[in-house]
């Protein structure tokens, strides 16, 4: 694989920004991948693990003369993080980020960048219910999509860049605007993950259904809704204060979705729940047909 970049700096250091990093050495797509993370524990463990070939102690550091930059934090944080770096870009340096919304990402950073910056915003579709810089994985990215979102860059030659920097790693890469991605992703992602939390909660709160009962007899089902409840509670709290309009769309159309079920379920009409059924069982084919999942039973699990 040719190189790409010089100098890759990641800001932020869990699992994206972990997995960024074993990826782009596996296939020598930057020459040097340097990092920072804001806590110190976190950078240590980075530094004992060997994750990239510096770590430094403030973002400013990590991105002088880097040619990519990377935010790699949760999206409530990325406006504090693009001042603070800002006047230490390079001249020309490509700034982007792998936040799973992307107009409120560009609207907080976008204004801070000097002029000759190129902001190029991108999503990869991947990742686990685990954190931190030990949770990474070369292989992460392999066979999954990364959405770039070149609404703003005028460099066709950044935006190229970083797509080939993606592929690299092992990726599919697609081009949206950042305001229909995020509808899509409010489909696809935010709102699963809110109505995951919201199952898990209830069997939380529900007294004649005891914890030991809960977590004894868990089915598929609930357990992969436990699976996603387990991602990040920072990063979530940020995307759906940050992809709020397309968020609550789509929860009313999924609530009247509901009602249209429960109503079906108390009159009794199996032939509506049928034809539903049927209907929504086509979306998993295609998701397995697509490559994005393993049509093996159980969720692909390897039994005990």
């Amino acid at each position: 694989m040719t190189q790409i970049y010089d100098r890759v700096a990641l800001i932020g250091l869990g699992l994206i920004a972990s997995s960024m990093a074993h990826a782009i050495k596996r296939t020598g797509l930057a020459r040097e991948v340097v990092g920072y993370a804001r806590s110190d524990e976190t950078r240590q463990i980075a530094r004992d693990i060997g994750l990239c070939d510096q770590i430094y102690d403030t973002a400013v550091e990590a991105v002088t003369g880097a040619d990519l930059v990377v935010l790699c934090v949760p999206v409530g944080a990325m406006e504090t993080v693009a001042i603070d770096i800002a006047p230490a870009l390079k001249a020309g340096a490509t700034v982007s980020d792998v936040g799973s919304v992307k107009r409120a990402v560009i609207d907080a950073v976008a204004k801070h960048l000097p002029e000759g910056a190129h902001f190029v915003p991108a999503h990869p579709l991947a990742g686990t219910e685990h954190s931190g810089p030990k949770s990474g994985f070369a292989e992460l990215f392999d066979g999954r999509w990364c959405i770039v979102v070149p609404d703003i860059c005028q460099d066709d030659q950044a935006i190229e860049n970083l797509e080939a920097l993606w592929r690299g790693m092992g990726s599919h890469v697609d081009r949206m605007d950042a305001d229909h991605h995020d509808l899509v992703l409010a489909v696809t992602s935010h709102t699963p993950h809110l109505i995951a939390y919201t199952m898990v909660g209830v069997a939380d709160d529900l007294g004649r259904v005891t914890d030991s009962e809960v977590i004894k007899y868990s089915a598929a089902g609930f357990r992969d809704f436990t699976r996603i409840a387990a991602s990040d509670p920072t990063m979530w709290r940020d995307v759906f204060l940050n992809n709020k309009d397309a968020t609550l769309e789509i929860l009313g159309r999924f609530t009247e979705e509901l009602f249209a079920l429960q109503r079906a379920i108390r009159t009794e009409d199996g032939d509506m729940l049928h034809d539903y059924f049927t209907r929504t069982r086509a979306i998993r084919r295609g998701i397995v047909e697509a490559g994005q999942d393993t049509d093996a039973p159980d969720f692909g699990r390897v039994k005990s």
